[in-house]
């Protein structure tokens, strides 16, 4: 076995790192405050040719593998947990659905200004009534005349207030339940179509959430993408890929707090020396560092398999599980050893918890992982 990365996935970790921590980390406090969509960032992101990344040349991409695109997508969201998610959406959620089942018309015109960052990639699934039950669908698209008019809305939309256009699911033939769910690409100025950013989350406060409402969309029968009644088994897909990438998010807070915490450590002073001397410390850093290596191995493995075009469904449930989960837990432990600093703003670790827990929510609760994980045991 051999765990090295080659020179071209090395070369592409240590470009993000350094750009991560020259132009975003000084920029994240202030994109947490005021919530700003980190849109500068993400234009310097396209100059590095990284919003294509994964994706091949002949459509704007970088011809990366997956194993790269998760390396990065680590070292942006240790960064800044709103320019990771903002990064990780276009990707895994925006971009992936046209590449896996868009018709070589569609990638022309809707994947390659996606990976030249032209636009932001956004994947409208969620609905207020489906969530994790995704099958249960409710947004409509009927074929009229040649054009699919489309009625319904949906929630926790990521980046579609800076998309042109957004891939929506939307049930085409009722009699069929979740087998008759289908994909297709709505132009964001088309007509009936509103966006609305309104949450006030938690965390991740730079990036765009919203609402998508749709009153008699048309859009031409040709935006469908893929077959037709095809998008529960598209969108199952395209999930378990966006999964290895939360992993990775996932490893890239975890990571964050392990050295804030560290750093901390050896310069707080208590009884006559740096905490860090301390064994109650050192245990919560030596099992910080565990749970980061093995959550690390753990997305680089299921990257692995997919780019080897291997199944990977179930490792990509457990890197999403793991490393969404120690990312919580290592921001909980990084604020115990910043003690009563760690409860203000004055450091980051606060913002890393508030950023950690949509991890454990977001493209499939952890719940819902252990379920994927259970049935490839054969429960």
């Amino acid at each position: 076995m051999n765990f090295d990365l080659t020179p071209d996935q090395q070369m592409i970790r240590d470009v993000v790192r350094d750009f991560a921590e020259n132009e975003i980390v000084p920029r994240a406090a202030e994109i947490d405050r005021t919530g700003q969509f980190p849109l500068e960032i993400i234009k310097k992101l396209a100059q590095l040719d990284l919003m294509g990344l994964p994706f091949p040349e002949k459509y704007g991409g970088a011809g990366g593998d997956y194993i790269s695109y998760c390396l990065a997508l680590e070292e942006i969201t240790r960064a800044c947990g709103s320019t990771g998610l903002t990064y990780e959406a276009h990707i895994s959620l925006g971009c992936m659905p046209i590449y896996l089942f868009g018709s070589e018309e569609q990638k022309e015109k809707y994947l390659t200004p996606l990976c030249r960052g032209e636009c932001m990639g956004s994947f409208g699934l969620t609905e207020p009534n489906a969530g994790s039950d995704a099958g249960g669908t409710q947004t409509t698209a009927v074929l009229e005349n040649g054009e699919w008019v489309i009625n319904g809305s949906k929630c926790f939309i990521t980046n579609a207030s800076y998309a042109r256009f957004v891939t929506i699911t939307a049930v085409t033939d009722r009699s069929l339940g979740k087998r008759g769910i289908s994909a297709i690409i709505v132009p964001t100025d088309t007509p009936g179509f509103t966006i609305r950013a309104g949450y006030e989350k938690l965390g991740l406060h730079g990036s765009n959430t919203t609402e998508l409402f749709f009153e008699d969309v048309r859009v031409p029968e040709e935006n469908l993408v893929g077959k037709l009644n095809q998008g529960f088994k598209q969108f199952l897909t395209v999930l378990d890929g966006g999964r290895i990438a939360i992993g990775a998010m996932g490893v890239g807070i975890a990571q964050a707090c392990l050295d804030a915490a560290l750093t901390y450590a050896k310069q707080r002073v208590q009884f006559g020396q740096s905490i860090s001397k301390f064994q109650a410390i050192q245990f919560k850093l030596a099992d910080m560092a565990t749970r980061i290596e093995l959550a690390r191995n753990m997305y680089l493995k299921a990257a692995w398999l997919k780019d080897q075009g291997r199944p990977y469904s179930k490792e990509a449930a457990m890197a999403k599980v793991f490393g969404s989960e120690i990312a919580t837990r290592s921001a909980l432990e990084a604020i115990q050893i910043h003690g009563g600093y760690g409860y203000t703003r004055e450091f980051p670790v606060e913002r890393y918890l508030r950023d950690a827990k949509l991890l454990e929510i977001g493209e499939g609760t952890s719940e819902v992982q252990r379920m994927v994980i259970a049935r490839a045991l054969g429960c």
